[in-house]
């Protein structure tokens, strides 16, 4: 799948005059390169639920994987809606995205072998998985696998302070 350049916008209600908008070739630069993303999700209730969770970018978009009982899999089978977060808990330095999407599980075992050595090369040997039936399989078990291709996604610069939104559009 080709990487395109979305429409960025700057929100100069939110930024300094020195900010410009950055391009999301260098937000995916980000993306490839977090160790940490916190997944929002909602359960059936309404309310929020967030956990910390590893993923990596490939493909055009982000994939992470969870067992099946888990808090967020329970959630997303009821609202597959969500959100990624990744960056810097410091005030003046850093930068933080945010990817909204919808999580698709999934289960093409070509693909899933494909993230399987994504995940090893990105966080070492401790993160290397089978594929089989079409999930993820451990020492810890069975872990469903899903992808979230960025809606729309926001930028975060800290220094100068700016916010940059990525409109994505689907054909």
């Amino acid at each position: 799948m080709a990487e395109t350049e979305p429409r960025a916008e700057l929100d100069a209600r939110y930024s300094e005059e020195s900010a410009t908008a950055e391009n999301w070739s260098d937000a995916v630069a980000r993306l490839r390169a977090a160790e940490l993303f916190w997944l929002s999700t909602v359960r059936p209730d309404g309310r929020p639920h967030v956990t910390p969770l590893l993923a990596v970018w490939l493909d055009g978009a982000l994939h992470f994987c969870t067992g099946p009982e888990e808090r967020k899999a329970r959630n997303l089978r009821e609202n597959p809606e969500v959100v990624l977060t990744t960056g810097a808990n410091t005030l003046r330095e850093g930068y933080d995205l945010v990817v909204e999407g919808e999580a698709v599980r999934l289960t093409d075992e070509e693909r899933l072998r494909a993230l399987a050595a994504a995940y090893t090369a990105k966080y070492g040997a401790e993160w290397t998985f089978e594929v089989r039936d079409g999930a993820f399989v451990a020492d810890a078990g069975i872990a469903l696998v899903f992808r979230v291709e960025p809606r729309t996604a926001f930028g975060f610069a800290k220094s100068p302070y700016g916010q940059t939104r990525w409109r994505f559009t689907r054909e």
